[in-house]
């Protein structure tokens, strides 16, 4: 868990240094007027007929941060730390009656189906943490191009006692049955069984917006693809008989995940989702993940 974090932070410090790097210091037309990063650094010198505030005297008036329109007419734009919470699902589109070596019961028991990996839909959530997005505008801010950095975590919460193991020894009345990796239907019942997926991932979209001016009103829509690599898969179980198991390994699970993504913005309020194309599995089974869920960003 430290090293994610430790890496979390470093990624985060590279992006926002060169963030600083292109906005360190520079005059804008009133040659009084100096911006040094988000500092902003105003000078009075004389006064105007309409200038009721003056006092006689040089007054130097400093400003953090960006005034609103300096964002909003900014040719990149960046959002940092950015939270999904939604649900995670899958198609199954698995033959389970050619499902290959991979797939190992107890000698005699019957074969998997499509019931064993049924999901309780309300309990298998997908959690995104995005270190930063960032906007980039290509026509007149109504056309942009969206593209960022995170993490996706997935959890997909079985029904039945289904179980993972990366080595080990199944054991049956006959004797025993030892395999690689493999997953079994489990002798036992559960009252928490998931598998878990987490992925480092970078989405890019084409954004289309009618109101760039304000992120309170009006409608915006993109769409794109994302590349995730896998860097975690666990298999978290909770019985009577066994207490808390966490289960890591190597269970057959594609390195890489290109899925289709989308995103939708009315007013402040945005919908994303997410559908992979290919399986997550690299054999037998068949199964294509998707996500949908709520976005809490002000780009």
């Amino acid at each position: 868990m430290m090293k994610r974090l430790i890496l979390l932070t470093l990624t985060c410090a590279i992006f926002k240094t060169a963030s600083a790097q292109n906005d360190t210091a520079y005059t804008q037309k009133n040659n009084d007027t100096l911006r040094i990063g988000n500092i902003l650094i105003i000078k009075k010198v004389s006064k105007s007929k309409t200038d009721t505030s003056w006092d006689g005297k040089k007054n130097t008036t400093v400003v953090m941060g960006r005034k609103n329109d300096d964002r909003q007419n900014a040719k990149v734009t960046t959002n940092w730390f950015i939270l999904d919470l939604g649900f995670a699902n899958y198609n199954d589109q698995t033959n389970y009656a050619n499902t290959g070596n991979y797939l190992v019961n107890k000698p005699g028991s019957p074969a998997f189906s499509a019931n064993d990996f049924k999901l309780g839909t309300g309990k298998s959530v997908n959690v995104n943490f995005w270190l930063f997005m960032q906007r980039l505008n290509i026509i007149k801010h109504n056309v942009n191009l969206k593209y960022g950095l995170g993490v996706e975590l997935n959890n997909y919460r079985y029904k039945s006692p289904v179980s993972y193991k990366e080595n080990g020894i199944i054991p049956y009345s006959g004797g025993q049955q030892t395999t690689g990796a493999f997953i079994f239907r489990d002798s036992i019942g559960f009252s928490k069984n998931k598998l878990a997926s987490d992925y480092l991932t970078v989405p890019l979209m084409l954004n289309f917006a009618t109101n760039h001016a304000s992120n309170k009103k009006g409608f915006s829509i993109s769409a794109g693809i994302s590349a995730g690599y896998l860097y975690s898969q666990r298999n978290k179980q909770k019985s009577d008989s066994r207490g808390k198991k966490r289960n890591k390994g190597d269970y057959d699970l594609e390195k890489f995940k290109f899925s289709y993504i989308g995103e939708l913005g009315i007013g402040p309020v945005k919908l994303y989702g997410s559908y992979s194309p290919k399986s997550m599995y690299a054999h037998s089974l068949d199964i294509r993940p998707y996500t949908l869920g709520f976005r809490f960003s002000n780009l």
